[in-house]
């Protein structure tokens, strides 16, 4: 292999393990950033767990735009008190709980067509901007207008006449 095409397979190989990690860090810091807010909400709680369950869940569906998916309610809710049980007594059983909470709200929402990391990219007002960067929002299904855009950063390539790959 010459030259040319030795540095191009090692560019578009190193283009391919950017790309991966980027995804991959956008869904994990997604997660992470809703699990923090989550336990921050749930440690200002002081009420009882049959109030504040509810009253966040529906809080968090309404800000996220899903009051149309009822579906999720069950799951939304179950993964709220897991947060609140956790914050109130956290220990093993607690944190066993609030996995197998998270992990249902992830099969719920995929089940919807959604993930729990892009909902949280495209319809939180505290997502993080560069998530967008790496996983648009698509046009037009209602999400956050400000997380929409056409392309991840990494198609913006030279322009036509330099005739670059991507």
């Amino acid at each position: 292999m010459m030259l040319a095409e030795e540095m191009m397979a090692e560019a578009r190989a190193a283009i391919a393990s950017m790309k991966a990690a980027a995804e991959e860090a956008r869904r994990l810091h997604a997660r992470a950033e809703l699990l923090r807010h989550m336990m921050t909400t749930a440690a200002r709680q002081t009420g009882p767990a049959e109030e504040a369950v509810p009253a966040i869940a529906g809080e968090w569906m309404k800000a996220w735009a899903l009051t149309g998916y009822p579906a999720l309610r069950a799951e939304m809710e179950a993964f709220t008190a897991a947060c609140l049980e956790s914050a109130r007594a956290p220990g093993r059983l607690a944190d066993t709980r609030l996995r197998a909470a998270l992990s249902a709200l992830d099969t719920a929402l995929e089940a919807a067509g959604a993930t729990l990391a892009d909902e949280m990219a495209w319809r939180s007002e505290c997502a993080h901007g560069w998530w967008a960067v790496v996983s648009p929002a698509p046009p037009g299904r209602g999400y956050r207008e400000d997380r929409a855009s056409a392309r991840p950063f990494w198609s913006a390539g030279a322009p036509p006449h330099c005739g670059a790959e991507s």
